[in-house]
């Protein structure tokens, strides 16, 4: 078990490629907090681990809440004595173009993707710094932290903005032995993509094939989505690589959509 006895807090692990990262980790021997901020559902997941012989537990956590995260932070740390792992994960797609957007809409993207990103890095360093062992953060980018597409000015904003968040943690983190990485997957068909595929094709004028083999995969080497496997495996990577040596980095699982 590559993760055995670690704690890891991952946020929006209720559903999608959050959940997967947790029950991988778990089956990794991690003890894993489902962070979410809808709690029923993340008592589901939760339980889910459970009941496959892992071990994790459920907290609210509205990522721009920052007694909330601070909260959720605590209570996992009092729960399995400490915190090695945080997955900043949480996080929501509003399809627009620029002339179109809102203020609301663009300020409820960045609060979600990158204050939700500053607030648990911010309260999972600390913990981190305190215990004296060390630990991971890492980030869900994606390829739009490296690349842009039409009708996601926000999105592509905040996933870049990632990349420096994660580089300055890296830098502050290396004297307590804090790693900080971010992951940078492609198009995976979670429910998140699958609402944008109507929206785009209704926006585009074309088909919703045509969204999938002409823009969402039109880039790759093999015309695959990346699936939530592959990034949970990437996770566990990142999270159990056993020195300090891979810091303020990002990993593009893409089927070769962007090439660094």
């Amino acid at each position: 078990m590559l993760l055995k006895d670690k704690v890891a807090l991952i946020t929006g692990s209720a559903s999608g490629i959050g959940k997967e990262i947790a029950q991988e980790y778990a089956r990794q021997g991690a003890k894993v907090v489902i962070a979410d901020l809808a709690l029923d559902a993340a008592r589901a997941a939760a339980d889910e681990i459970v009941k496959a012989g892992g071990t994790a537990m459920a907290v609210a956590m509205n990522v721009t809440d920052e007694a909330q995260v601070n909260q959720g932070v605590a209570d996992a740390v009092a729960a399995f004595g400490g915190l090695d792992v945080l997955i900043s994960n949480a996080g929501i797609q509003i399809i627009s173009p620029v002339v179109d957007l809102s203020l609301d809409n663009w300020r409820k993207m960045l609060a979600i993707h990158l204050d939700g990103a500053f607030l648990t890095t911010r309260a999972a360093m600390k913990a981190m710094v305190k215990q004296g062992r060390g630990g991971s953060i890492i980030y869900m980018g994606s390829v739009h932290s490296h690349e842009a597409s039409p009708l996601k000015a926000p999105y592509v904003t905040a996933k870049h903005g990632l990349l420096g968040l994660a580089k300055v943690v890296a830098k502050e983190g290396a004297k307590d032995k804090i790693r900080s990485n971010v992951i940078c997957p492609g198009f995976v068909r979670t429910p998140l993509v699958e609402k944008q595929i109507p929206e785009q094709a209704k926006e585009f004028g074309i088909s919703e094939d045509d969204v999938v083999k002409k823009i969402m995969l039109k880039d790759t080497v093999d015309g695959e989505f990346t699936t939530t496997q592959d990034v949970a495996q990437t996770a566990v990577f990142l999270a159990a690589f056993p020195t300090n040596a891979l810091t303020g980095q990002s990993v593009v699982v893409s089927h070769g959509w962007y090439m660094q």
